[in-house]
């Protein structure tokens, strides 16, 4: 099915931050695990898989859209230094793809690709209340127990 090629930039600028994402989850998920800090580790190793999944989704629908994937182009990859740096760039990451997400869910209204606005909704709900959600918690938790609390609890 011959698609909108404005919606399929819109799902490629979309795979670009996915793909990001997927980068920066997995290194970070890694640098936790080296640090001995393993539910962290466990969790952040989850996101990756889930960020891998929604790269899947957009893939698949921009080829059925009969578009090509641009599987070159990335979103810069921010990497922190400690805990609370990287939990804060995975969280403006996905304030970034939540805006992204918002806006090609616009496109598609304006173009009445009702089906991409569907795929796009699922994933704007897993990225506000599932992987935004826990990052702000995170962070909130630092702050309310300190971070060496934090930290002991997720050896």
């Amino acid at each position: 099915m011959k698609g909108n090629p404005d919606i399929i930039d819109a799902l490629n600028g979309l795979l670009a931050a996915e793909l990001a994402a997927m980068d920066q989850y997995f290194i970070h998920a890694e640098m936790y695990a080296d640090m001995g800090l393993s539910k962290l580790h466990e969790r952040i190793a989850h996101e990756f898989d889930d960020e891998k999944g929604h790269a899947k989704q957009l893939i698949e629908r921009i080829l059925f859209l009969e578009g090509q994937p641009d599987m070159h182009t990335r979103t810069p990859v921010r990497i922190g230094q400690d805990v609370e740096e990287m939990l804060g760039n995975d969280l403006q990451l996905e304030y970034e793809v939540g805006d992204a997400l918002k806006a090609a869910i616009a496109l598609c209204e304006r173009e009445r690709d009702f089906q991409t606005r569907a795929v796009l909704q699922q994933l704007l709900t897993d990225t506000e209340q599932d992987h935004a959600y826990w990052l702000e918690q995170q962070l909130r938790l630092i702050k309310l127990v300190g971070r060496e609390n934090y930290l002991a609890k997720q050896m």
